[in-house]
């Protein structure tokens, strides 16, 4: 087999080409333009199709560097932290607690749905729960954690490892195409529109960090220089924070290990609050939010051109089955449930996008799904404001709680 590994370098210039690709792609394909399809999900896609192409035909493989990986999207996640005042937070306040009632009553029906049709078909339920909010809704990361408590006893599911992962990655993939054309249908059949306010502001004024990234931003070699302290003090402090709390105990009782990127969204906002509050630095939010575009964008590129597809073009029927109806049912459940929870207008279209973002695959999706949506139509503050929190706060207690119920259920009916 010829084997091409390609250092840092080489791996980010794969990254910018898988943006620039998808850009170019979207620009001449109507369709992708209409239904908000994002750069990074179809330059990676194509990308990813054409290694397993290459991989397959002519025994060809490519190893990326992936040192770049996870710094790209703690930075999107502590400029997100930096952005969030806690007067804008306590602007999200009624229709966080709609949003978070709606996510939830969605983690319980995704895993009910999963072990469900596992049932149906005559296969093991773990693999109907693998193929519902451990790998969908937690990702890659949730992902590899519980596959590992699943294949010990009394679980003893020895193929939770690549189930998992194959599910991460179809969700992934599916979470980011499908988020555009939900929101483009509701906007469409209920002509929709922002407010009034975010019209004012899309033609007059900037937008809050992560809503308009093609917006024209100023920015200076000593601003930047300053906001990159403030990241490089979130990345520090975050990764030390998360390294130093694993495997805590409380008396008798092993406290929950948060996810490194939790820990630094909360620096981030830490750090924004406290420089604001004792006014000693004005966090600059348009650079800020180039710097998480930026950020964002890298990630996705490389985590969707690295993606196996022969493991989603191997999965066994079962495991075809249980994704698709997952997928079916967050489309449903994004227009039907999520949409009307949230108050059935502009903003409630732009939660059903980023919740299938996440619901599907992870936050960066859904902040991609977003954006897309917001570059097309027009700015949506809450909807940028309440996802980020719930993808990358709340959900991740909601779904350990979930899986937890959902496992004791299996235990009882089942093993």
């Amino acid at each position: 087999m010829q084997t091409i590994s390609l250092d840092v370098y080489g791996t980010l210039v794969c990254m910018v080409g898988v943006l620039l690709l998808g850009r170019y792609i979207i620009s001449k394909v109507k369709f992708l333009r209409d239904y908000d399809i994002p750069e990074p999900v179809v330059g990676g896609v194509l990308v990813a199709f054409g290694i397993m192409v290459a991989h397959h035909f002519y025994n060809f493989k490519l190893v990326l560097d992936s040192s770049l990986k996870e710094p790209l999207m703690l930075t999107f996640f502590i400029t997100i932290g930096l952005s969030a005042d806690f007067a804008s937070l306590k602007k999200g306040g009624k229709m966080l607690g709609i949003f978070l009632v709606a996510v939830a009553m969605f983690v319980v029906l995704q895993n009910m749905v999963g072990i469900g049709i596992a049932r149906l078909i005559g296969v093991d339920p773990l693999m109907g729960l693998l193929g519902g909010s451990i790998s969908l809704v937690g990702g890659h990361g949730t992902s590899a954690a519980w596959s590992e408590v699943l294949s010990k006893a009394p679980f003893n599911f020895s193929q939770s490892l690549e189930v998992s992962i194959v599910c991460a990655t179809f969700g992934l993939v599916s979470g980011g195409i499908i988020g555009g054309p939900v929101a483009h249908y509701l906007i469409k059949k209920h002509r929709l529109e922002p407010s009034v306010q975010e019209r004012k502001e899309r033609t007059e004024g900037p937008m809050m960090a992560f809503e308009t990234p093609k917006q024209e931003r100023l920015i200076t070699a000593n601003s930047f220089v300053q906001s990159l302290a403030l990241v490089s003090i979130a990345l520090l402090l975050g990764t030390f924070i998360a390294k130093h709390t694993k495997a805590l105990t409380l008396g008798s009782m092993t406290l929950p290990t948060l996810p490194t990127f939790v820990w630094c969204l909360f620096v981030g906002v830490l750090l924004r609050n406290l420089l604001s509050y004792s006014k000693i630095h004005n966090v600059f939010d348009r650079e800020v939010s180039v710097i998480g575009n930026v950020s964002l964008s890298l990630f996705l590129a490389f985590a969707l051109m690295s993606i196996n597809l022969m493991e989603l073009v191997n999965l066994a029927l079962p495991m075809a089955a249980i994704l698709t109806c997952q997928v079916v049912l967050m489309i449903l459940y994004s227009i039907f449930v999520t949409f009307r929870m949230c108050g059935k207008n502009y903003d409630a279209a732009v939660l059903s996008a980023g919740h299938c973002g996440f619901g599907l695959g992870a936050t960066p999706t859904a902040m991609v799904n977003m954006q897309t949506v917001t570059n097309h139509y027009g700015a949506s503050h809450m909807a940028f404001i309440v996802v980020p929190l719930v993808g990358a706060f709340f959900v991740d207690i909601i779904n350990a709680l979930a899986i937890q119920g959902s496992l004791s259920m299996i235990l009882q009916l089942f093993h």
